[in-house]
């Protein structure tokens, strides 16, 4: 049981807190400011920093910091929803700071980071797999209809991401040939055509300005004490690499892709870093196939397993491809550039500028595309002569 503290403090992040920074953005909405939120709303920012700053002195005398892994990742997360409010409402800004100004909360979250062994800020994590309901409503930033609509969404892509992973998890001890790899396989199909699904939804209902204005600046990179993190990712759970590195459409030895997964460890629950990490080491699917063309290329379940693993490879292209040319390109990449922010540093949740942040995105699309690139170690040669072996 969490202590009468950290449980005031769970209760303001989902009442005040959030009534809080819906009454700013209302304010900002009406004053017309996109990007630029200084010096609007001034006495509300000054309550949200003292109220929050009240528990979190409270809870740092009061040594919270063994209570249990669940109990202080949730209390990592309230404080990191706290941190990233402020830098939200430009309260803090790491271009001008060489330190964080909210001294009491980045202590209690380096403390409780280094705890838990992952960073000392809210995670995708915090929002969508381990975001505690109670009597329906789960945590959030402010009471936005579309910044729910975008929780929903997410929560539900990822989930469906983690049911592919885990269907392909369970092929390892099986083996190519298995009968039964053949249904985890329509699992992993079935899963990932439920990402495009809701990414479709969401797609249509989302409000490019409310997200990119609203709920997005959410997500900015911030200090906490010394060192700038960027900001949360919704890919920042082992499932869509697990899926990446077992399909065999990306590899642990590719540096541009280890370097990727070196960046997002601690920004995962420990459970999922051990996942990934075992992940790296497994030979994938596809070279499975490969290895095993020769004796069994005849074989009917052979056959009927090499078929639906490409559908699965098909299936998990298409959803990167509709994030990169459907979901970043409208809710991102048009409206920064309609808003002249392309090259604004602090327009992505990574950190980059956008041109870079989107070079990189197209980079891992085509890997998981298996696009047909020979700047990159695409897998396109690879299934093509998988696609020969059909019988």
């Amino acid at each position: 049981m969490s202590t009468p503290s950290v449980q005031a403090f769970d209760q303001w992040i989902r009442t005040d807190f959030k009534t809080l920074n819906t009454q700013l953005e209302e304010l900002y909405l009406e004053a017309g400011a996109k990007n630029d939120v200084a010096a609007i709303g001034d006495d509300l920012k000054q309550q949200l920093v003292n109220e929050g700053k009240a528990f979190i002195v409270e809870l740092l005398s009061e040594g919270n910091t063994d209570e249990g892994f669940d109990n202080g990742f949730e209390l990592l997360g309230n404080v990191g929803f706290y941190m990233a409010a402020c830098r939200r409402h430009d309260i803090t800004e790491p271009s001008r700071e060489v330190r964080s100004p909210l001294q009491e909360a980045s202590a209690l979250a380096m403390q409780l980071g280094a705890s838990l062994g992952v960073i000392p800020r809210f995670a995708s994590s915090h929002i969508e797999t381990h975001n505690r309901a109670i009597n329906g409503s789960y945590k959030s930033f402010t009471h936005l209809d579309d910044e729910k609509l975008f929780l929903d969404y997410n929560t539900r892509g990822v989930f469906a991401f983690i049911r592919a992973s885990e269907a392909l998890l369970h092929i390892l001890p099986l083996g190519i040939t298995h009968p039964v790899a053949y249904d985890l396989l329509c699992t992993a199909q079935y899963a990932l055509e439920d990402v495009v699904k809701y990414n479709d939804e969401l797609f249509d209902q989302l409000d490019t300005d409310r997200f990119f204005y609203a709920v997005r600046p959410y997500y900015k990179p911030h200090r906490v004490g010394l060192h700038e993190y960027r900001g949360a990712n919704a890919g920042d759970f082992a499932g869509i690499n697990v899926i990446d590195l077992l399909l065999g459409l990306c590899r642990a030895d590719d540096p541009y892709y280890s370097q990727l997964l070196v960046d997002k460890f601690l920004f995962m629950r420990p459970e999922d870093q051990l996942i990934l990490r075992d992940c790296m080491r497994r030979q994938s699917l596809l070279d499975s196939f490969l290895d095993n063309a020769a004796a069994n290329k005849s074989d009917p379940t052979y056959q009927r397993n090499l078929s639906k693993f490409l559908d699965v490879c098909q299936a998990h292209g298409r959803t990167a491809l509709q994030h990169h040319e459907k979901l970043v390109k409208k809710f991102i990449e048009v409206p920064a550039e309609d808003s002249d922010l392309t090259d604004d540093q602090g327009i992505t949740a990574s950190g980059p500028p956008l041109p870079v942040l989107l070079k990189a995105l197209k980079k891992l699309c085509d890997l998981r595309s298996a696009a047909p690139r020979d700047d990159i170690p695409s897998r396109y040669h690879d299934l093509e002569k998988l696609r020969e072996l059909q019988l």
